[in-house]
Protein backbone atom coordinates (compact mmCIF):
# COMPACT_ATOMS: atom_id res chain seq x y z
CA UNK A 1 0.00 0.00 0.00
CA UNK A 2 1.60 3.04 -0.94
CA UNK A 3 1.44 5.99 1.05
CA UNK A 4 -0.15 9.61 -0.29
CA UNK A 5 2.07 12.76 0.05
CA UNK A 6 -1.23 14.59 1.70
CA UNK A 7 -1.27 11.08 4.11
CA UNK A 8 -0.95 12.21 8.17
CA UNK A 9 2.50 11.47 10.02
CA UNK A 10 2.57 11.85 13.92
CA UNK A 11 4.04 15.02 13.52
CA UNK A 12 1.19 16.23 11.41
CA UNK A 13 -1.12 15.60 15.03
CA UNK A 14 0.89 18.45 16.60
CA UNK A 15 -0.42 21.23 14.23
CA UNK A 16 -3.17 23.51 15.39
CA UNK A 17 -5.09 22.66 12.74
CA UNK A 18 -7.37 19.79 12.92
CA UNK A 19 -6.71 16.57 11.00
CA UNK A 20 -9.99 15.92 9.94
CA UNK A 21 -13.39 17.25 10.54
CA UNK A 22 -15.56 15.56 13.83
CA UNK A 23 -16.97 12.08 13.70
CA UNK A 24 -20.90 13.72 13.15
CA UNK A 25 -19.47 15.53 9.80
CA UNK A 26 -18.16 12.88 8.11
CA UNK A 27 -16.82 9.31 7.88
CA UNK A 28 -13.37 9.30 8.87
CA UNK A 29 -10.65 8.06 6.50
CA UNK A 30 -9.16 4.86 7.02
CA UNK A 31 -5.77 6.20 7.37
CA UNK A 32 -6.63 8.59 9.64
CA UNK A 33 -8.61 6.47 12.02
CA UNK A 34 -5.61 3.16 11.86
CA UNK A 35 -3.57 6.88 12.90
CA UNK A 36 -5.58 7.88 16.01
CA UNK A 37 -7.10 4.61 17.06
CA UNK A 38 -3.85 4.19 19.24
CA UNK A 39 -4.27 6.80 20.97
CA UNK A 40 -7.86 5.88 21.76
CA UNK A 41 -6.93 2.27 22.73
CA UNK A 42 -4.33 3.79 25.18
CA UNK A 43 -6.96 5.74 27.08
CA UNK A 44 -9.11 2.99 27.30
CA UNK A 45 -7.65 1.81 30.61
CA UNK A 46 -8.64 3.41 33.78
CA UNK A 47 -5.29 3.94 34.66
CA UNK A 48 -3.62 5.05 31.78
CA UNK A 49 -6.97 7.49 31.52
CA UNK A 50 -5.71 8.89 35.16
CA UNK A 51 -2.50 9.23 34.34
CA UNK A 52 -2.97 11.26 31.49
CA UNK A 53 -5.29 13.33 33.71
CA UNK A 54 -2.92 13.70 36.18
CA UNK A 55 -0.26 14.71 33.56
CA UNK A 56 -2.15 16.83 31.86
CA UNK A 57 -3.44 18.81 34.72
CA UNK A 58 -0.26 19.17 36.42
CA UNK A 59 1.37 22.53 37.75
CA UNK A 60 3.50 23.30 34.92
CA UNK A 61 2.23 20.69 32.61
CA UNK A 62 4.65 18.06 33.11
CA UNK A 63 4.52 15.39 35.85
CA UNK A 64 7.30 13.62 37.74
CA UNK A 65 6.85 9.36 38.06
CA UNK A 66 7.73 10.40 41.59
CA UNK A 67 4.57 11.59 41.98
CA UNK A 68 2.57 9.86 39.54
CA UNK A 69 3.24 6.17 41.05
CA UNK A 70 2.05 7.01 44.75
CA UNK A 71 -1.23 7.81 43.48
CA UNK A 72 -2.27 4.49 42.74
CA UNK A 73 -1.70 0.94 44.34
CA UNK A 74 -0.07 -0.54 41.89
CA UNK A 75 3.59 -1.55 41.42
CA UNK A 76 6.46 0.70 40.12
CA UNK A 77 6.79 -1.72 37.10
CA UNK A 78 2.98 -1.11 36.46
CA UNK A 79 2.73 2.34 35.98
CA UNK A 80 6.09 2.51 34.29
CA UNK A 81 4.34 0.25 31.79
CA UNK A 82 1.02 2.23 31.42
CA UNK A 83 3.29 5.21 31.04
CA UNK A 84 4.98 3.45 28.79
CA UNK A 85 1.95 2.76 26.44
CA UNK A 86 1.15 6.15 26.45
CA UNK A 87 4.40 7.48 25.04
CA UNK A 88 4.30 5.17 22.57
CA UNK A 89 0.28 6.26 21.69
CA UNK A 90 1.61 9.57 21.08
CA UNK A 91 -0.25 10.62 23.80
CA UNK A 92 2.59 12.09 26.73
CA UNK A 93 6.52 12.87 26.39
CA UNK A 94 9.19 11.63 28.59
CA UNK A 95 12.27 13.41 29.44
CA UNK A 96 14.76 12.17 31.89
CA UNK A 97 16.32 14.21 34.34
CA UNK A 98 18.69 12.36 36.74
CA UNK A 99 17.16 9.74 38.05
CA UNK A 100 13.58 10.77 37.43
CA UNK A 101 11.61 10.60 34.39
CA UNK A 102 8.71 13.10 33.87
CA UNK A 103 6.12 13.57 31.43
CA UNK A 104 3.93 15.76 29.45
CA UNK A 105 1.21 15.45 27.50
CA UNK A 106 1.32 16.40 23.74
CA UNK A 107 -1.74 19.15 23.25
CA UNK A 108 -1.47 18.41 19.07
CA UNK A 109 -2.59 14.65 19.74
CA UNK A 110 -4.91 15.92 22.30
CA UNK A 111 -6.98 18.38 20.25
CA UNK A 112 -6.83 16.21 17.87
CA UNK A 113 -8.61 13.90 19.38
CA UNK A 114 -11.00 16.17 21.29
CA UNK A 115 -11.51 18.00 17.72
CA UNK A 116 -12.88 14.26 16.27
CA UNK A 117 -15.00 13.88 19.30
CA UNK A 118 -16.78 17.33 18.77
CA UNK A 119 -20.30 17.34 18.42
CA UNK A 120 -21.50 20.57 17.03
CA UNK A 121 -24.69 22.23 18.08
CA UNK A 122 -25.95 22.19 14.58
CA UNK A 123 -25.62 18.81 14.04
CA UNK A 124 -27.45 18.04 17.02
CA UNK A 125 -30.51 20.24 16.15
CA UNK A 126 -33.50 18.32 14.29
Amino acid sequence: MSKSAGSLTLTDLNAETPCCPPLAQQRVPADTAALLAPAFKALGDPVRLQLMSMIASAPGGEACVCDLTPAFELSGPTISHHLKTLREAGLVDAERRGSWVYYRARPGIMRQLATLLTMEAASTQA
